[in-house]
């Protein structure tokens, strides 16, 4: 088995190149952006180009600044953890460590949550995620740096692995964030000002991108950004990842029938994405071949060290990120999802919108100019 990385524009970009993008423009150096006084950079999470697309005559603003070729390419696995640590450090996952939603902690033998464990499963931020953040080299090149978002997330170990450098403004609204980080960035010249947008990604795992509660949310988020940016500040819409809305029927739940489960020590990233981890002595081959067999359709499913090869955690993997990939990955294709049934918290089945694997609906994002940086 092979798996065959779905294929982009050829203009398509990587998230990981944004953060670059961005400081070239402010030091009048780049070769795609115009020059800027100061930058802000909107992360709409959740917000994929077909998404978007899909539901246009909702987001006026966005799709009318939005040309063809003003998208991107997310990382893999296309989750939160792993994206949104790339846009906001300039590496892939395989750099930075942070691999999945739930990866294997090896000195412990835990899997650790990356979005929300950090405090509750001991992680240090800084010895867990080691690469500079942007903040840090804005810092570190002269320049100030904010970061807008919700109050809640001010003091979490995420921000703390993410956020570092940064000063962080809370604000509740996407109104309130956007008009606070266009403030910032006009009173602050040179500055890079980060503003972070959940709505979106929140309304579609609860109730999918094709609900009214996704659509209200895209359409504050467009009301938010359509109001004047300040003068000489550049402003780059864009996401972590996109969304595909899971059916109940669609979901095959991993339980200890038939033996499936024999030699599997861990089950850990998410249901569009696992992490497997064995038990030393398990058959590794034998267990690739079960599992490729019974996923037939529904899932890809590979060796960690052939994930590794094939360069989907980017073209540096280091020790500490080697030993967080499972030793066989799940990725499913379509809009199927698999569950770990044996897990005790079964609350995730409950959930709509997804992503974490490599289609086309998770895989684009959008690169969306304004202000100072419109075409």
């Amino acid at each position: 088995m092979s798996l065959m990385l779905p294929p982009g524009p050829s203009s398509a970009r990587s998230v990981v190149g944004v953060a670059d993008d961005l400081f070239a423009s402010l030091r009048g150096e780049s070769l795609t952006l115009p020059s800027t006084t100061s930058v802000v950079l909107v992360l709409v999470d959740g917000l994929g180009t077909i998404n978007l697309r899909a539901h246009a005559g909702h987001a006026r603003t966005l799709t009318a600044s939005m040309a063809k070729k003003d998208v991107a390419r997310s990382v893999f696995p296309t989750t939160t953890a792993a994206a949104l640590t790339s846009i906001l450090t300039g590496v892939w996952p395989g750099q930075h460590g942070l691999v999945g939603y739930r990866v294997l902690d090896p000195a412990r033998d835990v899997l650790v949550n990356q979005l929300t464990g950090w405090e509750s499963e001991g992680i240090d931020p800084e010895i867990w995620q080691a690469a500079p953040t942007i903040f840090e080299q804005a810092l570190i090149a002269g320049r100030e740096s904010f970061a807008v978002g919700v109050a809640a997330y001010a003091n979490s170990g995420f921000t703390r692995a993410t956020l570092r450098g940064a000063q962080f403004v809370a604000a509740a609204t996407p109104a309130d964030r956007v008009a606070t980080a266009y403030d910032l960035a006009e009173r602050h010249p040179g500055s890079l000002v980060y503003c972070y947008l959940p709505e979106v990604d929140k309304a579609g795992h609860k109730h999918g991108v094709a609900s009214g509660e996704w659509v209200s949310a895209i359409e504050d988020i467009d009301s938010a950004l359509s109001t004047r940016v300040p003068s000489g500040v550049g402003v780059l819409v864009t996401s972590d990842h996109g969304m595909v809305d899971v059916p109940a029927h669609r979901q095959v739940v991993l339980d200890e029938t038939g033996g499936r489960l024999d030699g599997v020590r861990h089950i850990g990233g998410e249901p569009r994405m696992l992490h497997v981890y064995l038990e030393p002595d398990a058959d590794a081959a034998g267990i690739l071949a079960r599992w490729r067999g019974d996923l037939e359709g529904m899932a890809d499913v590979l060796s960690g060290a052939e994930a590794i090869a094939a360069g989907l955690f980017g073209p540096v993997v280091t020790d500490a990120a080697t030993a967080r990939i499972g030793d066989m990955l799940v990725v499913a294709r379509a809009a199927w999802a698999v569950y770990d049934g044996t897990a005790a918290d079964q609350r995730g089945r409950a959930m709509i919108g997804q992503h974490g694997a490599l289609t086309p609906e998770e895989q684009s994002v959008p690169l969306i100019r304004l202000g100072a940086l419109a075409r």
